[in-house]
Formats: structure tokens, sequence, C-alpha cells
């Protein structure tokens, strides 16, 4: 790799440039997938952090685990009758209960099967 400089004054200044990274928000899972990287994942944190690769990675983790999120919850609701919108205004209070249930189960599954790998 030759490194081209630019003269200012007296110093030779380094022409550094970064490479377009691609773009994406990064969720709370990509978030929890870097804080595992960091604790676990040392070699793997270090080698997508040098590569320039870290963003990108985070990114991918945070679509693959809304996707999951969203098609499990889908079909929790298709599965259980008891999560109708009948059943949402008649029992609120049950209906939340199901929901929060699902969520947490469908937040477990994505911990063991997107994030701690």
């Amino acid at each position: 790799m030759e490194i081209t400089y630019t003269k200012q004054g007296d110093y030779l200044i380094p022409n550094l440039t970064l490479k377009e990274t691609k773009k994406g928000n990064i969720n709370k899972y990509g978030r929890m997938r870097l804080d595992y990287l960091k604790e676990h994942k040392k070699t793997l944190y270090t080698e997508l952090l040098m590569k320039d690769l870290l963003k990108e990675h985070l990114i991918s983790v945070s679509k693959n685990a809304d996707t999951l999120l969203k098609t499990l919850m889908e079909n929790y609701i298709k599965s259980d009758e008891k999560l109708t919108e009948k059943n949402k205004e008649n029992n609120p209070i049950e209906w939340a209960n199901l929901m929060n249930n699902y969520k947490n189960t469908a937040e477990e599954i994505i911990k063991n099967e997107i994030i701690y790998i």
C-alpha cells in the first residue's frame, strides 16, 4: 500500500480517506451483539474492527434480529386465539400479558440464535 502526502508548510500530511460504509441503524440487538463480541469474542471483535467491517456486521445483526422478531410475533399471534382484537377489547390485561410473554420468548430465541453465537 502506497501512501501519498500533501505538503502543508513545513509538514507532510498523509492523504488518508475512509471507505464508504453500509448505511443503516444499529438497534438494541446490534448493541447487544457488540457487547457480546467485546466480552466473549475479542478476537472476532478485533478482526471486524481492523477490517472496518464491524458496523456492517452490527447492521446485519440488527436487520436479521428485527426480521426474526417480526416473523415470530406474527406466528404467535396467528396461533393463539386469545390474541384477537375482540379479546384485546374484552380483556386487555390478559392480552397484554400474553403479548409480553410472547415477546420475551421471541427475544430469548433471538439472543440464542443471532446474538450469542
